[in-house]
């Protein structure tokens, strides 16, 4: 498996997203949440990604894109342990809710803490049915 982040990993469809915020379940480990939603989509990987951060704590468009990159390195580091996981297709949105850019270093841990904090979730969870 190659680690890229390619086109087809990118949550962009309008209505995925809004699908996701209004069914979707969350974790959280400070300062970042992930939103998932276990449901088809129009890749053919087992997730679609995306990366918020807000414009009120953040308020240049310099610092919320380096916050995102940041996320998403982490993530692409990081995504070859959970694609080996997950058996149905979800879509993900990672949210950072802190006040202060963070380091790589706390990008990956956080990214990481968070993935095992899905995981579990997950694999508490009773074989759940795809809503479509």
């Amino acid at each position: 498996m190659r680690l890229t982040f390619g086109k087809q990993e990118k949550l962009k469809s309008r209505k995925l997203i809004e699908r996701l915020f209004e069914e979707g379940k969350s974790v959280k480990k400070y300062p970042i949440r992930l939103v998932y939603l276990q449901t088809d989509h129009t890749s053919d990987l087992p997730a679609q990604v995306g990366f918020s951060v807000p414009k009120r704590h953040f308020k240049r468009a310099v610092d919320r894109n380096r916050i995102k990159r940041l996320l998403r390195e982490a993530y692409r580091i990081q995504k070859k342990e959970l694609y080996g996981q997950l058996h149905q297709p979800f879509i993900f949105m990672f949210n950072f809710l802190g006040r202060k850019e963070p380091s790589y270093f706390e990008a990956q841990q956080k990214i990481h803490e968070v993935l095992a904090l899905f995981l579990k979730a997950e694999k508490n969870q009773p074989n759940a049915t795809n809503k479509n």
